[in-house]
């Protein structure tokens, strides 16, 4: 069976070339989405500042949700102080070490302030003690800082801001005002940060307002005697919440938002994965149908000749399987490479740090090989199936022909589909969220599948149409064009079906992306009362009496805080426990002053102390009302029951959760306000004085109050931009399959144009019945794909917009038509024009 599969392998090369681009595609996109997936459950950050320490204790970042994967909590979770002592006397531990973390930020004579070296200016400041869990043999010039007016600092800082050991330089700590340090030391160190004395240190922070407690506890061993100490610390933290970690993993606990920023790789891939994979199977089936559609008169004389129906479905997946195997492999190893751009993709971007490295591992490759030819498989003798059961002169004699009827089964089972797209696109009239709008994009792809089931029974029927107006009065060419799309409806199916899976998967994935990011800037420009912000994001946040300036200066109406964290809430849903993880915005009472959340029932004005105010999705969707309780977990992990005091409508520019200044203080990783949004009188003199303040104080940045963005892709957000590369990606892999299959299934062709060129068609009869045939296809395509997505989007652009059309770029509608119909014409026309070299007599001895 093998060494009859490699020989009709070899007979049928032009058609598998399809088969083994949609592997290779196919293979590379798993592989590479599992690369992400693996990197964000297994990598590490460097160890940095901590490279010193043999074992580190700190507190469990992660919310562990029963029956789900654990969700990052980005605010500081700290440990007590006690530690410090109790794990320094276990025996093999030679130092232990309570490092605290603050901000803390170097003015250079400029007046501008030096970048942190950890690019956290949050976790920047720490107490001269933490030097000892720096790396055996960092370098120290100079003497340790003793008095409360020095300053030790890493050499890439004080190179920056250009100060020596004995200079004095500007330092702003923990939202104090600059004051003048003596540089004491200078530290080679990697990403080392500022040194205070330990006095000192604990005296400016305050521990962020936890007194009695430290962030993290290091601990340096004697030699060999890591494992075994490692191994007591558990035993005694054992149901405390707390860690003890070693080697790679050390790096994630010097920065709270490290755990954060692998869960987003996790989530990444796990969004992406359904739609790749999704995908990939439609375009394997495609091409795999085109491929065996291609046998079916060699697969019927084996059935003639005795072969049972399973031996021909081996048959057809063995030769489908070897192709694969020799495509994954080139697969496998270009979705490594694709995963390493989309790592920099995101690292350029700012969604996770730079030095978050990519795990490689077999893994993904193994998935990727298992999945594709499981896939193969599947999908051969799927194909194979109905040429399988037939009886073996019923077989033959279909060889040469499709089947008169298309599957009544088949056919409803489409439209069913489809109608269920249709319903499922309803999703985001009832829920206005980021998760109503992926609705859209899924129902269009959904509605694609369907179409392919559909699909040749409405070409047969448009077949039927062109005919019948062509009838009469039309040129020889045009009669045959729509006389084979009526004749070989299922293989015009395909064809139709997959170009249309294209438009519409580019059309819902981007007009979503766009229309999303156009009403959450129209739910923020219109909510937003204010005209300035001010904000200190180099500082690690706004000094503590900024606020007070900002109130008191010439033309000022109001200012508020605002910030953000992250939040848990827990709920029921369906009788299960659940658990969703998402951005909080963090207000005063006064916030209404400068900001208009639509609000419906309540009021912001009553936001103090464990009260939060939510959207009016998530209030009618979890019982949320106002006077209700509900259960949160903050950032830093603290549960808390909060009272509901107000319903806004405004929840897709100011997110799902609104949390009081009250309920949030002291569970953020500072203390700090991380802006402050000033509403003026409109006069230039308010914006000067302003101006003038944020000058005045270094690292304050005084900027519009509203975000640039408008809804255009300018200035989006780093998830659409992400989003964004992904379609581009996944819209080449399903080009090329279409240009493969195409070109595979006009070359399958060579006996029926020998047949017409003897019987008296020409050269040029033939070309132009071809050219004909693809702009039916591209014209039936791009009409289905727009029907498919006219609904979707129509009802997106109502639910979020309030007018039944999408917002996005209006060239990509006309750019993909020219794309679709370029494509089929240029791959119909090459093949079609390499079929007429040979001579129809050759052509059809040939086969």
């Amino acid at each position: 069976m093998f060494r009859l599969a490699i020989q009709m392998v070899g007979h049928r090369v032009t058609a598998l070339i399809a088969v083994a681009c949609a592997v290779l595609g196919g293979a590379a996109l798993i592989t590479g989405t599992g690369v992400l997936a693996e990197s964000g459950l297994r990598s590490h950050l460097p160890a940095g500042r901590l490279a010193g320490a043999s074992v580190v204790v700190a507190a469990d970042q992660e919310f562990h949700p029963p029956g789900d994967l654990p969700l990052a909590l980005p605010e500081r979770r700290r440990v007590a102080a006690q530690l410090v002592g109790e794990l320094g006397r276990l025996p093999g531990v030679t130092a232990s070490v309570g490092d605290i973390s603050f901000p803390a930020a170097l003015v250079d004579a400029h007046g501008r302030v030096v970048a942190s070296p950890s690019g956290d200016p949050q976790v920047s400041g720490h107490g001269w003690s933490s030097t000892k869990l720096l790396a055996t043999g960092a370098q120290v010039t100079g003497s340790a800082p003793t008095s409360s007016g020095e300053v030790a600092v890493d050499s890439a800082t004080a190179a920056a801001a250009g100060v020596k050991p004995g200079d004095r330089v500007q330092v702003v700590v923990n939202s104090r005002p600059a004051n003048g340090y003596r540089v004491s030391a200078l530290i080679n160190a990697p990403g080392a940060g500022v040194y205070f004395a330990d006095k000192t240190a604990v005296e400016i922070s305050g521990l962020a307002g936890h007194f009695g407690r430290v962030d993290l506890v290091g601990l340096r061993t004697a030699p060999g005697a890591e494992e075994r100490v490692a191994a007591e610390v558990r035993t005694k933290l054992k149901g405390t919440g707390l860690l003890a970690v070693t080697g790679a993993e050390r790096g994630d606990t010097a920065a709270p938002g490290a755990g954060a920023s692998r869960s987003l790789l996790v989530l990444l891939a796990g969004s992406l994965s359904g739609i790749v994979l999704l995908i990939t199977g439609f375009v394997m089936a495609s091409a795999l149908a085109v491929a065996i559609g291609g046998q079916r008169r060699d697969l019927a004389l084996m059935r003639a000749v005795g072969a049972t129906p399973k031996q021909i479905r081996r048959l057809a997946a063995a030769q489908s399987t070897v192709v694969a195997a020799v495509a994954v492999a080139p697969g496998v190893g270009l979705g490594y490479l694709l995963a390493g751009q989309f790592r920099g993709l995101l690292a350029d971007r700012g969604v996770i740090p730079a030095e978050l490295p990519l795990t490689f591992s077999p893994l993904p490759a193994l998935a990727a090989v298992v999945l594709m030819l499981l896939a193969v498989q599947v999908s051969a003798r799927c194909s194979a199936w109905r040429t399988s059961r037939m009886p073996a002169t019923e077989a033959v004699a279909e060889s040469r022909s499709e089947p008169r009827d298309p599957s009544r089964v088949r056919t409803r089972i489409g439209v069913a589909v489809m109608v269920v797209a249709t319903v499922m696109s309803a999703l985001p009239l009832f829920s206005r969220t980021v998760i109503g709008a992926t609705a859209t994009s899924l129902a269009g792809i959904i509605g694609a599948i369907g179409l392919a089931l559909a699909g040749p029974a409405l070409v047969r029927g448009v077949g039927g149409a062109a005919a019948r107006v062509t009838r009469s009065g039309a040129s020889a060419p045009t009669w045959l064009a729509m006389a084979n799309l009526r004749a070989y409806a299922l293989r015009n199916a395909g064809i139709v079906s997959t170009l249309a899976m294209a438009v519409v998967f580019v059309l819902t994935y981007t007009f979503t992306q766009t229309t999303v990011l156009a009403a959450t800037a129209q739910d923020t420009s219109t909510g937003t009362l204010a005209q300035l912000r001010l904000t200190a994001s180099g500082l690690g946040g706004l000094p503590a009496d900024t606020l007070a300036a900002v109130r008191k200066s010439a033309g000022v109406r109001a200012a508020a805080p605002v910030g953000t964290t992250t939040v848990v809430w827990e709920y029921k849903q369906f009788g299960d426990p659940a658990a969703d993880s998402g951005s909080a915005t963090i207000l005063t009472p006064d916030a209404a002053d400068v900001l208009d959340l639509d609000v419906r029932d309540g009021s912001l004005s009553r936001l103090s102390g464990a009260t939060v105010a939510v959207s009016g999705d998530v209030a009618r969707t979890r019982s949320a009302g106002v006077g209700h309780r509900v259960n949160l977990v903050l950032g830093d992990g603290t549960r808390v029951a909060a009272k509901v005091v107000a319903v806004y409508g405004r929840g897709l520019g100011f997110g799902a959760v609104v949390l009081s200044h009250d309920l949030a203080a002291g569970h953020t990783t500072t203390a700090l306000d991380q802006s402050l949004l000033i509403r003026t009188d409109g006069s230039a003199k308010a914006r000067q004085n302003l101006t003038s303040l944020a000058a005045a104080r270094p690292g304050l940045t005084l900027g519009p109050a509203n975000s640039p963005s408008t809804g255009g892709l300018k200035n989006a957000p780093p998830e659409v931009w992400i989003n964004l590369a992904t379609i581009v990606v996944l819209l080449v892999y399903l080009l090329l399959s279409i240009a493969n299959k195409l070109v595979a299934a006009t070359a399958q062709r060579r006996v029926e144009l020998g047949a017409l060129r003897l019987n008296g068609t020409t050269p040029r009869q033939i070309r132009a019945m071809m050219r004909r045939e693809a702009a039916m296809t591209a014209a039936t395509a791009l009409t289905t794909a727009l029907l498919l997505s006219a609904i979707p989007l129509a009802l997106l652009g109502q639910a979020f917009l309030g007018h039944p059309w999408p917002a996005g770029p209006v060239w990509l509608l006309p750019g993909l038509a020219a794309t679709v119909t370029g494509i089929a014409f240029l791959t119909i026309e090459l093949p079609t024009r390499q079929a007429l070299r040979t001579s129809p007599a050759d052509a059809i001895r040939a086969q």
